[in-house]
């Protein structure tokens, strides 16, 4: 049911600023239809480049490619530089309307999990399955933004929009500092009215659901010191507790005292010893020791999802508190690296998701509930939340992302190549009203 004030919005709209016509929609059909085996070949050049994040030139070379799809439709491109944080850069391409429509911010990226060196190479189809590395993250993402706007021209609806299609090139292993590798993302969300992701589609037992929320994605790490010596002094006075057991009793504190709707906190590596150390990437560790000497480093890695600014605060303030109780004779730091900040539930998001649904009834498609935010992951869509309404996963059906076996749905690409263009065209025809 729509919220009073939502409803009370739609039905003050006048019809033309909120609905396609029959044609453009009949247009917009044709059009895609007759794109599905080009969309697909451009689906297996994304795939076969690999683009993996620390892959410079191969993300470039993605970036190549889809400038390729985009300037023929009018827009201006611009390859935003990256080196300055250790990554290759953003692809950002400008479509200018008539400047009364909202304005548009379409967010995808470039880039993959799966570095040169990964075994999952290749692309290669299994019926209507194509299999790939980011094959669904984000290559898919990136063909169905591709489809939309080629039907929206095809049904004479992209010559009036304002658009923006953001393409980051590293979105699974962002530059650092963060708020420096994003600068240009959260600018064009200040000059934008609207966000969307295109980040796969959430389907659970055939059903598809609209993303309205994105937790965060933070990593933390713990480090814990003792006394070390021999273990028959273990638990007196002089030597105490040791690094392990102090590890020990916070990562179990957390366990029994952090519990609560939408949060999780991950232990992905961890060791003790005399000594323990991790890489400067945070994801080896080495140790060393006996069992008859007390440990004197222990090292813990983690990462901690929120779904909003103030549940992350709170847990992090608990997470202290937890740390600051030590064990005889041990002490204990807790650091966060902080990563993708989180894409809350709003009234804005829902209103989109409203319009949405409104453009699933004209197509004849399903409506989409809302999907649980803590079935899904960190996005780039977690950076403009807070400055536009959002709404994300409006990418292809696919499953096995981050692994290998990633596939993705070939006849997803027409369907979400044709509720966005309808959905794309419904949304910059609505006026600005800033």
């Amino acid at each position: 049911m729509l919220k009073p004030l939502l409803a009370a919005a739609l039905i003050t709209l006048p019809l033309p600023a909120i609905a396609q016509t029959a044609p453009q929609l009949a247009a917009m059909r044709k059009a895609v239809s007759a794109d599905a085996t080009r969309n697909e070949a451009l689906l297996e050049r994304l795939v076969v480049q690999n683009s993996g994040t620390l892959n410079l030139e191969g993300v470039k070379a993605v970036g190549e490619l889809m400038r390729a799809e985009l300037e023929p439709l009018g827009f201006a491109i611009e390859w935003v530089d990256q080196s300055a944080v250790g990554r290759a850069g953003h692809l950002v391409a400008r479509h200018q309307g008539n400047g009364r429509g909202k304005r548009l911010l379409l967010i995808g990226h470039l880039d993959t999990v799966f570095e040169p060196s990964a075994p999952f190479t290749g692309f290669k189809r299994e019926g209507r399955r194509a299999i790939g590395p980011g094959v669904g993250d984000d290559k898919g993402g990136m063909v169905v933004i591709v489809g939309a706007l080629r039907a929206m021209q095809a049904a004479g609806t992209l010559k009036d929009a304002d658009i923006t299609v953001y393409l980051t090139g590293d979105e699974e292993r962002s530059g650092r500092p963060t708020d420096q590798a994003r600068a240009d993302l959260i600018e064009a969300a200040r000059a934008s009215d609207i966000a969307l992701e295109y980040e796969g589609l959430a389907v659970e037992n055939g059903r598809e659901f609209g993303t309205v929320a994105r937790r965060s994605s933070t990593s933390w790490e713990l480090r814990t010191s003792g006394v070390t010596g021999h273990s028959s002094g273990i638990f007196n006075e002089a030597l105490g507790y040791g690094a392990v057991y102090e590890l020990a009793r916070i990562l179990d504190g957390f366990r029994r005292e952090l519990p609560e709707p939408n949060l999780t906190y991950n232990v992905g590596v961890m060791a003790g010893g005399t000594p323990a150390a991790i890489d400067a990437a945070g994801v080896s560790v080495t140790a060393s020791g006996k069992t008859n000497i007390v440990a004197e480093t222990a090292i813990a890695r983690g990462d901690l999802r929120t779904l909003t600014p103030e549940q992350d605060a709170r847990v992090r303030a608990r997470m202290a508190e937890i740390v600051a109780k030590h064990l005889p004779r041990t002490e204990a730091t807790l650091t966060f690296f902080d990563g993708m900040p989180p894409m809350p539930p709003s009234d804005g998001n829902r209103a989109l998701l409203a319009t949405l649904n409104a453009v699933n009834r004209d197509l004849g498609l399903a409506q989409m509930p809302e999907y649980d935010p803590a079935r899904r992951g960190a996005a780039d869509s977690g950076w403009v939340a807070a400055i536009v309404p959002t709404l994300a996963g409006l990418g292809p059906v696919g499953g096995k992302a981050h692994a290998e076996g990633e596939w993705l749905d070939l006849d997803s690409l027409e369907r979400q190549a044709l509720r966005n263009a309808a959905f794309l065209t419904r949304l910059s025809m609505e006026p600005r009203g800033r």
